[in-house]
């Protein structure tokens, strides 16, 4: 039996979340885009800076906190503070290498206390048991003689760009695939065909 969308996407608030995938960042630019409240976003210095006018096809770059944390410890300890806050409708955190169970239960906690969503940015493999989902994001490849689709952002409303966004862990349910696009006039995921069952 298929899994709705729906079901899962919006992500549920007051848990924690992680994306994979070379469109993991497009990911959690749309969850942005959707969060109710200001954005906190943390990575460390060693990756790029999230530019928030790069986000802007999916969200209000004005509602985007964008913070630096040096080393993974303190990217999951700025995550969880910003969490327990309440302050923000959602928290992104880019981590480098693998989670370990207590760090994502401890941010899984943190979004509770805080009715906040958690989002990590992770690498392949690296994910925590205690995340309620998992999603693995990636770019599908246009039809031969259309337009290429890629994983990155563009500035058109019209966007054609598809991803491919597999749920690899749920904790409460079955696991899916979608082919989606991004709809900027209406500002939504629009589910364009159900990859997989």
């Amino acid at each position: 039996m298929s899994l709705p969308f729906s079901s899962v996407y919006p992500l549920k608030s007051a848990r924690a979340h992680e994306v994979c995938g070379d469109a993991g960042l497009v990911f959690a630019a749309i969850g942005a885009g959707l969060a109710k409240g200001p954005v906190v976003w943390i990575s460390e210095p060693r990756l790029p800076t999230v530019n928030p006018e790069g986000l802007a096809p999916y969200c209000d770059p004005g509602k985007l906190l964008i913070t630096r944390a040096e080393g993974q410890l303190n990217v999951l300890a700025s995550a969880e503070t910003a969490l327990r806050s309440g302050a923000a409708g959602l928290v992104v955190a880019e981590v480098g290498s693998a989670i370990g169970l207590t760090e994502g239960r401890r941010l899984q906690l943190a979004a509770e206390a805080g009715r906040t969503t958690a989002l990590l940015v992770i690498p392949e493999g690296a994910g925590s048991n205690a995340a309620e989902t998992r999603w693995r994001c990636s770019g599908v490849p246009a039809p031969a003689g259309s337009a290429t689709a890629s994983p990155g952002p563009r500035q058109n409303s019209h966007d054609s760009t598809l991803w491919r966004w597999s749920l690899i862990k749920n904790k409460i349910g079955t696991l899916s695939e979608w082919v989606v696009r991004w709809d900027a006039a209406s500002h939504r995921v629009i589910v364009v065909s159900e990859a997989g069952g």
